[in-house]
């Protein structure tokens, strides 16, 4: 299919040095301070939870949260037949923008907002179309676009991205390189340019490179300017970037992964986790400040769940989001995540623009 949901390689080279701790069990940590409760830690953080289905039985994935308590996303009807696109409000409200056949369709996918309007890729027999409609009122929702391209996605807030009244996407083309692709919001010809390489788009107007590459990003492009920026490198280390900071996981010398950041100058370079971590979302040191982790925690073996915590970059303090979540997802300040088991589980979310 063309649009392809993943993970950058930086999550996969922190999987598998977690996966290896796993079978040898966690280094000691001495002097490690102890992540600190969410609660106490920032009190005033927005947070909110809402259940796996409606009130009439059908299953519900959110895919954007727009606050702690207003969610857009995919139902599927119990008996399996459609698919509808909602918006979910704080007191259970719902407003649909979208049903249709689930025949030869995937969910609703790559949601995106910009001001009243939501933006989100639909599949049909494996090929996607964009569409836009309002959150609220109207307009109602109208194709904006099926000449996409091979739309390549990662798993990251950044696969659509909204500036200056105009929708932003890259996909692949022949010849090992990207396509930068957009069209108004108001619809219209669809532009394109490309570069060499993989490509995926970061904070506007950037993009980052090394997608498919064993060692990462080697280089961030300003699309408007030309400008490049070469990004931290080393032998054994995968690294992943946003205009503002850089990730780079790499193994230590007993073999267990450590996770350090820094500017892409280089400077101010710190560690933020060792051991038995993995990055939790694919975007980098979101809202130029929390380094979103997953860590095996004691329920690990009971539920696959993970312990989530976030790195404080302003205050260098690590913070126990959950001890036991599982689908962590992550878009445009708001974090989410479950709760459960697979018969009976929550949706917790974390709105980290109110901290």
């Amino acid at each position: 299919m063309p649009v392809r949901p993943l993970r950058p390689l930086i999550a996969l080279g922190v999987a598998l040095a977690a996966g290896a701790a796993l079978l040898f069990g966690a280094p000691a940590q001495s002097g490690e301070p102890q992540p600190l409760p969410l609660g106490a830690t920032w009190p005033t953080a927005q947070r909110g939870s809402i259940p796996s289905k409606l009130p009439d039985g059908s299953e519900y994935s959110p895919g954007l949260f727009l606050d702690a308590h207003t969610s857009a996303g995919t139902v599927q009807s119990a008996d399996a037949r459609t698919l509808r696109l909602i918006v979910r409000q704080a007191d259970g409200t719902v407003r649909e923008l979208r049903k249709v056949p689930a025949e030869h369709r995937a969910p609703f996918a790559a949601l995106t907002s910009s001001a009243n309007t939501l933006i989100w890729v639909e599949s049909v027999r494996g090929k996607p179309e964009l569409w836009t409609g309002g959150i609220t009122g109207t307009p109602r929702a109208r194709l904006l676009t099926t000449d996409v391209g091979a739309m390549q996605f990662y798993d990251s807030q950044y696969d659509l991205v909204v500036e200056g009244g105009r929708l932003h996407w890259a996909a692949s083309a022949a010849g090992d390189r990207t396509e930068f692709r957009s069209i108004p919001l108001t619809g219209g010809k669809v532009t394109v340019t490309s570069e060499p390489g993989t490509w995926a788009l970061s904070a506007w107007p950037w993009a980052v490179d090394g997608q498919t590459a064993a060692r990462g990003a080697t280089t961030l492009r300003n699309l408007a300017t030309g400008q490049t920026v070469a990004v931290p490198t080393a032998d054994r280390t995968v690294a992943a970037c946003s205009p503002s900071w850089c990730q780079m996981v790499s193994l230590n010398t007993d073999g267990y992964a450590r996770i350090d950041l820094s500017h892409p100058d280089g400077s101010a370079r710190r560690k933020v986790a060792e051991g038995t971590f993995e990055t939790a979302i694919a975007d980098v040191a979101v809202l130029d400040r929390f380094e979103v982790l997953a860590r095996v925690g004691p329920q690990s073996d009971l539920s696959g769940n993970q312990e989530l915590l976030i790195h404080d970059l302003k205050t260098r303090r690590t913070v126990l989001v959950s001890p036991d979540a599982g689908n962590i997802s992550y878009r445009g300040g708001v974090l989410w995540w479950s709760t459960g088991d697979q018969s009976s589980f929550v949706r917790n979310s974390l709105d980290l623009r109110t901290i």
